[in-house]
């Protein structure tokens, strides 16, 4: 993980934890636990960052639900 995606991942784990009303702690356990992170974030990080904010918590809350995380 470069400088670039590592302030991309910080800064979706804080949009996530606004948008769900849940701490930044929170949101970075259910990510790291179905590995959203390193799975989704990172690997596609060349596109996700060119998406608005509310576009990719929207994909993490699906790429969340389809592996049985509840919000």
């Amino acid at each position: 993980m470069n400088k670039e995606s590592f302030a991309f991942v910080i800064y979706m784990i804080h949009a996530c934890a606004n948008k769900w009303g849940k701490l930044p702690s929170e949101v970075y356990a259910l990510l790291n636990s179905v590995n959203c992170i390193d799975d989704f974030l990172v690997t596609h990080y060349d596109v996700l960052h060119t998406q608005s904010t509310s576009y990719v918590v929207e994909d993490i809350k699906d790429y969340l639900i389809t592996r049985g995380v509840t919000i």
